[in-house]
């Protein structure tokens, strides 16, 4: 999946954003101000600095799998490792794959919402 078509798919989510409150070239994105993806391109240094980088939230048990599973999802570079996962866009991970996580990331964020901001987003899933 490259990240144009990525960026497509994140926006496309009910009430998504985007912004880059951590400075340019990471972009933040966010369902009613609460954040469930961020994309950039790797830091130079770091493995695999060539591609692009989504870091997703995810449920504790099923990151630790999919970092088994995929070697190109690791420990949310940036953020809490336990709760966050980093996905290497280097074209290892089929994109319906990579789908089911954002949808996931995006649920887990809208489920620790209120009632009301829940109702009023899950209407448009």
């Amino acid at each position: 999946m490259e990240n144009h078509e990525l960026n497509r798919y994140l926006l496309n989510k009910p009430f998504a954003s985007v912004s880059q409150p951590f400075g340019e070239g990471i972009d933040v994105y966010k369902v009613k101000d609460k954040m469930f993806a961020t994309l950039a391109l790797g830091k130079i240094g770091q493995e695999n600095s060539a591609h692009w980088w989504v870091n997703l939230k995810c449920d504790p048990d099923e990151a630790a799998i999919l970092r088994d599973i995929f070697e190109a999802v690791i420990p949310g570079y940036h953020m809490n490792k336990r709760h966050w996962n980093t996905v290497i866009l280097d074209g290892s991970i089929p994109q319906g794959e990579i789908e089911r996580m954002v949808d996931n990331s995006f649920l887990l964020v809208v489920s620790k919402m209120t009632k009301k901001d829940q109702t009023s987003i899950l209407v448009h899933v």
